[in-house]
């Protein structure tokens, strides 16, 4: 799904919103969480999961082809881990009206 399909859905579970104003909540809340990324915080939606940033150290690797040695910069990931209800439903051992104990 893509950012305009989510837009869509919510729209079209919510008739009494105006689209752009799905859009600008959407899109609100995207911003918000890559913005705390960026700042190295950790974003838990409950029930869904939670992101976090991984950073990698700087390290000396090597070119396959060549076997020459390459300086790899630093750099941060995204992680993503499952909430427990999600990986649940993933598994097909959830229904909307059960819940998992935390």
């Amino acid at each position: 799904m893509i950012r305009s399909e989510l837009v869509e859905r919510v729209a079209a579970q919510n008739p009494h919103l105006y689209a752009r104003d799905v859009e600008a909540v959407v899109s609100a809340i995207l911003g918000r969480v890559a913005e705390a990324l960026v700042a190295g915080d950790r974003v838990e939606l409950r029930d869904f999961g939670s992101f976090t940033v991984k950073r990698r150290e700087a390290r000396q690797g090597r070119n396959p082809r060549t076997g020459a040695k390459v300086d790899v910069a630093a750099k941060a990931d995204v992680r993503f881990k499952p909430g427990k209800r999600m990986h649940a439903r993933l598994n097909g051992i959830w229904a909307p009206s059960e819940t998992v104990a935390d």
